[in-house]
């Protein structure tokens, strides 16, 4: 307690001696300070001697109060940032020295530290700027070392940033797994959770194979990226390997979409084939196209090279370029499979074979909801970087914040929406469908979730809930079978917030996210014109087309060759048991382990089905 009280004092000692550096600087100095009451040397003593010295006096003299690092790659100017940018680290510094209680200081003194503050804020991190301040023979020494510790940290802050968001992007694969499980029968819940961990699995080789090198590897020709095969020459200047499994965890999500749409009647060889396809080779060339700085519609673009009407297409996270790719390619998958059987009687009205678990359902929404603040904050990529003068609130960081604010209210206003929606439409409050249109409503708002207010966000979540139900029940007019409702839902909402984006993007926010072009085309409604809608709807056609194109003849394929679609016994019976060797839930149950042997759903099931002999009349009517 005695030491306690005495670093207690010692501490209020620096705070009254203004002797508090900057919370940026090296912490194990600041801490060996104030325990060893160990004062600092002179800025005289500190130039003559090595860089940490240099270091450790600028600290004490110079209050440096943001020193960040504007590292821009090109995996981040491909979601909106410059990478040709010069690295600049601008700050501020308050050239105040210490208080002391025998010396004061006269006016002119304070007049020249008041300009230095004035001066020092136009400057950027280098030696040259540096060397004035600090005085002495290793003044650039000095210099370079604090330019280099702050840019590392920049460095480590900006990848730290990147892999927490990856991480959180790849956990929304438990969140589609969840779901999917709760949305089919209980006879095929191992079938598509087997589904689900093979998208992950075939699609991080596959992208890591040729994925990654058509959506990122330039120079290209706009259309396709031709480097960076099997990751070679990374890391480089331009990406890490954090970008690689960051663009990963986007790939697989599309496949996962898909695979919802074609639950419960599919062949397992039909997943491997299509996953590996769209993961490798569909979903990367639509990437490129849209976030790579070579891409042609890309609003991130490089310097110097011109924008698809002088605008690009601003589809931040990907309400185009994961979504609506998702969602066309399953629908292409049902179209050709068709419904399952049972889906509609034969007056073709509609039968509602829902799935098993509910609660499964709300947990994958959960999960997804969870993994949607990697997948919209994330995608800037950095987060330790500027919009304006160093020392205020406005930089990444706020942008980020922002961020996840509006795809909060986009999310809830599409849950609340669906909710009285569908209770007009059937009299019901059903979970499922709120579900959804909460899942709708993060898929509409990720295309512009950093270029529009928190208030636009809650018009884009309100209109997405009735695209979904609108889709819903023409899917059911036209026969149309999407066990997750993954097509209308991903498909539809991701258009939707493509037209949105073009409609609602605030003119400081499309500067700020995507700098260098001034002047360029923002929201139709908010006056910027309608040249970034009709850029985005230029992206709608050509994603439609190109998914069409590629996923629609593989799918037919696989049906000519008789690997897409299962057969109607193993429809019937449920692929748990006929091609996974077993049902997903298991019973143990007394009287089924005394009679067979062993316990199990099935032996149970087959125990109920023992009946007395009956005449072959009530066996009819019975079967009947």
């Amino acid at each position: 307690m005695a030491a306690f009280a005495f670093g207690r004092q010692r501490a209020s000692a620096l705070v009254s001696g203004r002797l508090r550096a900057s919370a940026s600087v090296d912490g194990r100095l600041r801490a060996s300070e104030a325990v060893s009451g160990r004062r600092r040397p002179p800025a005289a003593f500190c130039a003559r001697h090595r860089p940490a010295a240099a270091f450790w006096c600028c600290e004490s003299n110079l209050k440096i109060r943001k020193l960040q690092s504007h590292r821009l790659s090109g995996f981040s100017r491909a979601k909106g940032m410059d990478n040709k940018a010069r690295v600049s680290l601008p700050y501020k510094i308050d050239s105040t020295p210490r208080a002391s209680s025998s010396i004061g200081r006269d006016a002119e003194t304070e007049a020249k530290a008041e300009e230095s503050v004035v001066e020092a804020a136009e400057m950027s991190c280098s030696s040259s700027d540096l060397a004035p301040l600090l005085g002495g023979a290793n003044a650039s020494a000095a210099a370079d070392y604090i330019c280099g510790q702050f840019t590392d940290a920049g460095y480590a802050i900006d990848t730290t940033y990147l892999l927490f968001s990856a991480y959180l992007v790849f956990a929304m694969q438990l969140g589609f797994a969840m779901l999917c499980a709760g949305s089919v029968r209980a006879k095929n819940t191992m079938n598509i959770m087997l589904t689900n961990v093979l998208d992950a699995a075939a699609g991080g080789i596959f992208y890591y194979v040729f994925g990654f090198a058509f959506a990122f590897g330039g120079p290209s020709n706009g259309f396709i990226g031709k480097h960076f095969f099997g990751l070679k020459d990374v890391p480089e200047p331009s990406f890490d390997y954090s970008n690689f499994l960051y663009q990963w965890a986007f790939a697989i999500a599309a496949a996962g979409i898909t695979s919802g749409s074609i639950a419960e009647r599919t062949q397992f060889v039909a997943y491997l084939i299509y996953s590996a396809f769209l993961t490798g080779f569909v979903y990367p060339i639509v990437s490129h196209w849209f976030w790579s700085g070579d891409g042609w519609a890309a609003a991130g673009r490089n310097a110097g090279e011109s924008l698809l009407f002088e605008s690009g297409v601003i589809d931040f996270a990907g309400s185009g370029v994961v979504h609506l790719v998702g969602g066309i390619a399953g629908l292409w998958g049902a179209l050709i499979e068709g419904p399952r059987i049972g889906r509609f009687d034969h007056t073709g009205r509609s039968v509602a074979l829902r799935g098993h678990s509910a609660t499964l359902v709300v947990l994958g929404t959960f999960l997804l909801w969870f993994g949607w603040y990697g997948f919209n904050p994330g995608s800037f990529t950095v987060i330790f970087r500027t919009y304006g003068p160093s020392g205020s609130i406005h930089g990444q960081w706020s942008a980020v914040g922002r961020t996840a604010v509006t795809t909060t209210l986009a999310g809830c206003t599409a849950a609340l929406t669906t909710l009285f929606g569908k209770r007009l439409q059937t009299g019901h409050w059903n979970v499922v469908d709120v579900c959804n249109g909460l899942l709708g409503g993060f898929a509409a708002i990720t295309a512009g979730c950093s270029v529009v207010e928190p208030w636009a966000a809650i018009i884009c979540g309100f209109v997405s809930a009735w695209v979904l139900i609108g889709l819903n029940k023409l899917a059911a007019a036209l026969k149309f079978d999407d066990p997750l409702e993954a097509a209308q839902l991903h498909g539809g909402c991701g258009a939707w917030g493509i037209i949105f984006t073009a409609l609602f993007a605030r003119e400081r926010y499309v500067n700020e996210v995507y700098p260098g072009r001034p002047g360029r085309p923002y929201g139709l409604f908010m006056g910027g014109g309608g040249r970034l809608l009709a850029a985005h709807i230029i992206q709608i056609l050509v994603i439609v087309g190109w998914v069409s194109a590629t996923m629609g003849p593989l799918f037919y394929l696989l049906h000519k060759f008789g690997l897409l679609r299962i057969s109607a016994e193993d429809e019937m019976a449920g692929m748990d048991l006929t091609r996974h060797g077993g049902f997903a839930y298991v019973y143990h149950d007394e009287d089924s382990m005394s009679q067979n042997g062993s316990p199990g759903f099935m032996l149970k099931s087959s125990a109920a089905r023992v009946e007395p002999r009956t005449t072959p009349a009530a066996t009819n009517q019975q079967q009947v």
